[in-house]
């Protein structure tokens, strides 16, 4: 990455057993009661004051319109991938464009760092190629047994570097990693 390129942010958590939902894209379980701490956001708002843009899948954006709430991220300019046209949305923008070159373009214009919000398979297709610069991995003490994995084979293989671990009462494991 170049002094002046814009980093690519995927903070994320995952089950115990490594998925980020359930087979249905249900994502409940990470809300549960038990992992709530009073006053505690896992560093969410200060990644969040980073960036200046999410990225999303089009499966991610099912998800998050199925929550039945406004679009989360008004403040950011949004982006959601997708291979098929779909009708304009002023939360966001449709990008129909090759992932991989988009985001190379991208991270080449001015701005704050970008949030790969979801997908696995959006996740996937840019840590290919190595344009995923930072990881914050949220491991959630929940073992869901089947759903959407993040990984496949090696989860963080040798191209990342380990830059922090936080562990909270309630067993919640935050894991920081930076493109090697």
């Amino acid at each position: 990455m170049s002094a002046s390129a814009r980093p690519v942010i995927l903070y994320i958590a995952t089950s115990a057993d490594g998925f980020i939902a359930r087979p249905d894209g249900d994502t409940s379980w990470l809300h549960a009661p038990e992992l709530e701490i009073e006053g505690e956001d896992y560093g969410y708002y200060k990644m969040y004051e980073r960036i200046d843009s999410v990225l999303m899948g089009r499966k991610t954006m099912d998800i998050v319109d199925g929550f039945d709430v406004p679009y989360p991220y008004p403040d950011k300019q949004g982006y959601v991938f997708s291979r098929s046209a779909h009708p304009p949305r002023e939360e966001f923008e449709w990008v129909q464009e090759d992932v991989v070159e988009w985001v190379r373009r991208m991270k080449n214009e001015p701005g704050k760092a970008m949030w790969l919000v979801g997908g696995a398979e959006l996740f996937r297709q840019l840590d290919a190629v190595g344009l995923v610069d930072e990881i914050v991995w949220t491991v959630v003490p929940v073992k869901l047994g089947e759903g959407i994995a993040l990984f496949e084979g090696d989860p963080l293989a040798d191209h990342y570097t380990l830059q922090d671990t936080q562990t909270y009462p309630n067993g919640v494991k935050i894991y920081s990693y930076t493109l090697s």
